[in-house]
């Protein structure tokens, strides 16, 4: 069976076919998150401390390092991007004790995060692109890891499955030319909206099927692209990773994360029940406050995305007699503390 391993300095994780579905958590990743490249632009690390601690906590078993800021100081990434990533790559190891993901697209950001990262990390990612191989296969046979392949190439994405099949086939062909063996290469397939793309579920199902059975590789992909642009995407997101899954996935760039209630919207609720003639407890809390109404928590718990993963494991036999389902839903109500830490976080600026 198909086996990749990935290591921090005291943990081992192993992605396979036979293994518990891997999740790697996404949320150190500015993309998107105005504030938070803000404040790593300032030297600002504390969001990436809070994010990293509670990612491990709510069941994260990898941590996905991406550090992709635009500086308004400084444009250009080649400068800014590798000294960036090594500080949050040495500031996110020092804080949980597992495997890390070093995601970036500038190629010296890959190199300075893998001079400094302990064990045997995953690189994020090389595509088919001629240039793109060129340079990432070398570094990963360099430093003996594993990297994401994702199918595309020059022509860009195509919504043809058997096209994106031929770019993967073409990168572990490529890749065995530098040394590198086909269980270190992690195939993403490129999950299509299927609000978009009526079949793009039963595509990607396909898909991995064939990186399975053909390549022999392990498969990984950003599991919320499946449902952008619909609305409860944890609906469509929570019924998508069973089932992918169960076709052969063996892994996911996700959000483990069910993210705390805002106060502004504790204070909006607060003033509707006190509309309605509702007289609340004297010093009743917040956090009893937002479970009274089913509004979630204040605290980082793990997704329903989460709870699917726990039991599609359970369900193919990678839980035996159910012990972690058992262990992960009699624990959670407390995740959001720093479980798997070996430093509480703490705010922290960087010049």
């Amino acid at each position: 069976m198909t086996r990749t391993v990935l290591e921090s300095a005291t943990k081992t994780v192993i992605i396979g076919f036979d293994e518990p579905f891997c999740v790697i958590g996404e949320r150190i990743n500015p993309t998107g998150r105005k504030k938070l490249a803000a404040e790593l632009e300032a030297g600002d690390y504390s969001t990436v401390e809070r994010d990293a601690v509670a990612q491990v906590a709510c069941g994260a078993t990898v941590l996905d390092v991406n550090a992709g800021v635009v500086y308004n100081s400084n444009p250009n990434p080649n400068e800014t991007e590798p000294p960036l990533m090594t500080a949050i790559l040495e500031l996110v190891q020092g804080l949980v004790d597992v495997p890390l993901c070093i995601d970036s697209s500038v190629p010296a950001a890959l190199e300075a995060g893998l001079k400094v990262t302990k064990g045997r990390p995953l690189v994020n990612s090389v595509t088919g692109e001629e240039e793109r191989m060129d340079f990432v296969l070398p570094l990963i046979a360099k430093y003996n890891v594993p990297v994401v392949a994702i199918s595309n190439d020059d022509t860009g994405i195509s919504e043809d499955p058997d096209v994106r099949f031929a770019v993967a086939k073409k990168i572990v062909e490529r890749a065995a030319d530098f040394g590198i063996p086909a269980h270190d290469i992690v195939v993403d397939p490129l999950v299509m909206p299927v609000g978009a793309m009526a079949t793009a579920g039963k595509q990607v199902f396909t898909l991995v099927r064939r990186l399975r059975d053909e390549l022999g590789v392990n498969t990984t992909c950003g599991a919320s692209n499946i449902s952008f642009g619909l609305p409860n995407r944890h609906g469509i997101n929570n019924a998508f990773l069973p089932m992918a899954a169960a076709a052969g996935m063996t892994s996911a760039i996700m959000n483990p994360l069910a993210l705390p209630v805002p106060q502004a919207k504790i204070a909006e609720k607060k003033a509707e029940v006190e509309a309605a003639g509702i007289i609340l407890p004297d010093g009743m809390d917040d956090e009893t406050f937002v479970t009274l109404f089913g509004l979630g928590s204040t605290r980082h718990k793990p997704g329903k995305e989460m709870e699917a993963i726990r039991a599609a494991n359970m369900l193919l036999d990678n839980d035996p007699h159910g012990a972690e389902w058992i262990r992960f839903n009699s624990a959670n109500q407390g995740a959001g503390g720093a479980a798997g830490g070996r430093r509480g976080g703490r705010n922290r600026r960087r010049g």
